[in-house]
């Protein structure tokens, strides 16, 4: 396995990782009160929205040519990292 699939593999799962710690968010969100599970669902909706984006960015990756790897690089891991922030303070607000 090349340096670069091996990257696309750990990013891959690393987006699947917190796709499924957001899932569990999700379902916490069904047993909070009334108006809490409003703000939770807002919350869940802009986590999902970066998580698409993030989803998005790495198939760019995949498909990207050599010259532009390590842009592409770049970029995918400042999604991935506003992703993983939001996640962070979502959770630490609960």
């Amino acid at each position: 396995m090349s340096h670069r699939d091996e990257y696309i593999a750990k990013m891959k799962l690393q987006i699947d990782e917190l796709n499924a710690s957001v899932n569990k968010l999700e379902l916490d969100a069904h047993a909070a009160k009334k108006g809490a599970q409003a703000k939770y669902n807002e919350e869940i909706g802009k986590l999902r929205v970066q998580s698409q984006l993030a989803i998005d960015k790495l198939d760019e990756l995949i498909a990207a040519g050599e010259s532009s790897w390590e842009s592409m690089v770049l970029e995918t891991e400042k999604v991935r990292d506003a992703f993983v922030r939001s996640f962070h303070y979502f959770k630490s607000q609960l």
